[in-house]
């Protein structure tokens, strides 16, 4: 062979190492743009949607109702006496607690739901294909799951419960409009009881 063809053929497969070499790089760098976007949009405490994440599903299920005028609503929640659970028990257990509710909250509704932690002691629920007698009949059987749960921390009896406010998402609201009017009756709920 001669040299110039043993040089083409050096060159030609260090080419294809180069090539290899930047695939790989390619799929390092998709797979940590994949994590980075999972860190933006979940809790770091729950393995659910934060607030970001949860705009983001609210946004496309606004949409979706808007498009094809399907029934939907939003579940604002709100866990009573978490500030009393943290000063009194410590700040683990009451993490407990918001894993403990996260977990009822997600275990209540069907798959295609949305459970998300939008921040402190609230959650949100998306209900998909719901009218406002399901969101209603849905947010009764969670408050009941969250008041009879077994939630025990050193011997004690730690009792639970949650308020919720329901709101009817219609096509012609955006994000912050359904959550405000849903937040609102969560808010009467607590006043209430």
């Amino acid at each position: 062979m001669s040299e110039q063809g043993s040089d083409s053929l050096a060159s030609g497969s260090g080419m294809m190492a180069e090539v290899e070499r930047l695939r790989a790089q390619v799929a390092q760098l998709e797979e940590r743009v994949a994590h980075l976007d999972r860190m933006a949009h979940e809790d770091v405490l729950v393995p659910l949607p934060n607030r970001r994440g949860f705009m983001r599903h609210l946004g496309r299920l606004i949409d979706r109702v808007r498009r094809y005028e399907d029934s939907a609503a939003l579940l604002f929640v709100d866990i009573d006496g978490l500030k009393l659970i943290n000063d009194s028990f410590g700040h683990q257990v009451g993490d407990e607690a918001l894993i403990k509710v996260s977990e009822l909250l997600q275990d209540g509704v069907r798959g295609s739901d949305c459970v998300a932690r939008i921040g402190g002691d609230e959650f949100a629920v998306l209900l998909e294909h719901a009218d406002e007698a399901a969101a209603r009949e849905t947010a009764d059987r969670l408050a009941d799951m969250v008041a009879t749960c077994e939630f025990r921390r050193g011997g004690k009896a730690l009792p639970l419960s949650i308020a919720i406010g329901v709101a009817v998402i219609d096509g012609d609201e955006d994000a912050e409009a359904v959550i405000a009017r849903a937040d609102a009756e969560m808010y009467e709920a607590k006043e209430a009881a």
